[in-house]
């Protein structure tokens, strides 16, 4: 099973992540985590935890789990919101056929502000890039 594990966990957080070293060359050959670093996903800032002093390869190793990070939270990030118009469409759907007039009384203003708001943002944003297309 040693052999298996990684050579660094990354506790997740909010911003980012704990960064440990999973030891288990220890007489007991129990799996021991030392902290290293603390590293912020959002700004890429990497801090040493107390005096240790991150080498290279820990610093490499940490920049790839930055990247793969990201470009994960990227990909749900647009999942998030193909869910999104998934729940709008079984929204409509609810509304069309199941709908009471007590039910549609209590979301109706909820939803039509919301609406109202992204429909703006998104024509806001797509008149940007056709404008930005036509200047390049």
């Amino acid at each position: 099973m040693a052999e298996d594990l990684p050579e660094f966990y990354f506790r997740i957080r909010e911003n980012g992540a704990i960064v440990f070293r999973v030891d288990t060359e220890n007489r007991q050959r129990r799996i021991e985590m030392i902290e290293i670093a603390t590293v912020n996903v959002r700004n890429g800032n990497i801090k040493p935890h107390g005096d240790h002093a991150l080498t290279e390869a820990e610093l490499a190793a940490i920049r790839d789990w930055v990247a793969q990070r990201n470009a994960l939270l990227a990909a749900r990030e647009v999942d998030d919101i193909l869910r999104a118009v998934d729940h709008l469409n079984l929204t409509t759907q609810w509304v069309q056929t199941r709908a009471s007039d007590a039910q549609l009384d209590a979301v109706t203003d909820s939803l039509l502000l919301t609406m109202h708001d992204l429909r703006n943002a998104l024509v806001r944003r797509k008149a940007d890039r056709l404008m930005k297309d036509q200047a390049e």
